[in-house]
């Protein structure tokens, strides 16, 4: 009673794994090979060159291992253009997804027969050809905003005997008028949106209607969002698991490293105290990580302890937060509590608002991950705690700040 679909040992993989819940999508990933949307050149990790992404190519045993697998599968560095020697590449701009991963936001889009969606991020188009497997590919218009990218989708889709509309374009933005446009009942991102989920999305959707998209803010991987639109123009969910994604292009972060934005010789550096824990940064709950990203945007961290030989400094450390904008702060940490010296230049007092978020997390009962929910709106996009009204917004900093 074997089954000869092409997709038989992944589905069997994933059935095995626990992953489907629908059997509409255990048929989709059965019917469509997730092979043949795989390039001939991966990217892994170069243990020689430490920092650069080098290609993995069908010869190379790894390449079978991770095709195999319930792996991400990088398939482009640096936006195509990879800038190192032999083809290595800084920073990996696009990949095939965890197949476990694409199948539970499938499954959370929750779309039937006669639903139209919009999929933001095409890829190498496996996703794409599962959409258009359960609803037809007249249902489906996937963006993409690398034009190579969205080319390489379209040969794959009809390889795999699909038609859909693939645009290249910024899914994250207003799609064209004539280009696509229209009412979608779902939306499905394959890239994370960083900080602000495009209100673009919202006003696409009818009320009602489903956005799926991951979600990243701070110094935590990203987190899966269900949102659904309200009549009012917004839409509202919760944080359902986790989703490591690539963040939008227009949204990816500043590049540069902490130490490349912390200037301790500048002029106008300020010396003070605080009382704000400045290991708090680093509390590794996932909720107040979720929290600190939301409410302190954009802010990075590094901790260093003290040297081992000195017993006399056992337990303290020297932790430094920055912003892209230049600001930047070091609070210098000691076992018997504060105040503790720092040193801050910059537009924000960044320990004042890491201890307003602080105190705003311990206000609201430390939620966890599971407590969250998220609320998109013109204005932009809100974390909230166990209902849309319980929003999160920082005390006054003026306690936190020494």
């Amino acid at each position: 009673m074997g089954d000869a679909s092409p997709g038989r040992a992944l589905a069997r993989l994933l059935a095995s794994r626990g992953v489907f819940t629908d059997p509409v999508w255990h048929r989709a990933v059965l019917a469509v090979d997730r092979t043949a949307f795989i390039p001939d050149t991966l990217y892994g990790k170069d243990q020689a060159h430490p920092g650069w992404e080098c290609p993995v190519t069908r010869s190379d045993p790894r390449w079978a291992d991770w095709v195999a697998g319930d792996f991400a599968l990088a398939t482009q560095v640096d936006d195509g253009h990879p800038a190192g020697a032999h083809g290595r590449g800084r920073r990996v701009t696009s990949s095939i997804s965890q197949p476990s991963l694409v199948v539970a936001m499938l499954q959370q889009l929750d779309a039937v027969d006669g639903h139209r969606v919009l999929e933001v991020g095409t890829g190498t188009g496996y996703n794409t050809a599962l959409l258009c497997h359960v609803l037809g590919e007249k249902a489906v218009v996937s963006a993409e905003i690398d034009r190579e990218l969205a080319r390489i989708a379209v040969d794959n889709l009809a390889r795999a005997g699909y038609a859909p509309m693939v645009l290249d374009t910024d899914g994250a933005a207003p799609l064209e008028i004539g280009v696509g446009t229209g009412m979608y009942h779902r939306v499905l991102s394959t890239v994370a949106a960083r900080g602000r989920i495009p209100h673009a999305w919202v006003r696409q959707v009818w009320p009602g209607g489903v956005i799926v998209t991951p979600f990243e803010v701070g110094n935590q991987p990203g987190v899966l969002v269900r949102l659904v639109v309200q009549e009012d123009g917004t839409a509202t969910g919760r944080i359902v698991d986790d989703a490591p994604f690539m963040v939008l292009r227009s949204q990816r972060p500043d590049p540069r490293r902490l130490r490349e934005l912390v200037d301790e010789d500048a002029p106008g550096v300020q010396a003070g105290s605080t009382d704000v824990n400045p290991r708090l940064v680093a509390y590794r709950n996932q909720g107040w990580q979720l929290v600190l990203g939301h409410l302190a945007p954009d802010l990075r961290y590094a901790v260093y302890e003290a040297t081992e030989d000195r017993p006399e400094w056992a337990g303290e450390a020297s932790v430094y937060v920055a912003t892209p904008d230049g600001s930047w702060a070091l609070g210098e940490y000691v076992p018997a509590g504060g105040p503790y010296t720092t040193k801050r230049a910059g537009s924000r007092d960044l320990w004042a608002e890491i201890g307003a978020a602080w105190e705003e997390w311990v206000r609201c009962g430390k939620p966890g991950r599971d407590q969250l929910g998220v609320t998109v709106d013109q204005e932009g996009t809100r974390l909230w705690v166990d209902t849309p009204v319980g929003v999160l917004r920082p005390m006054g900093t003026a306690a936190a700040a020494g």
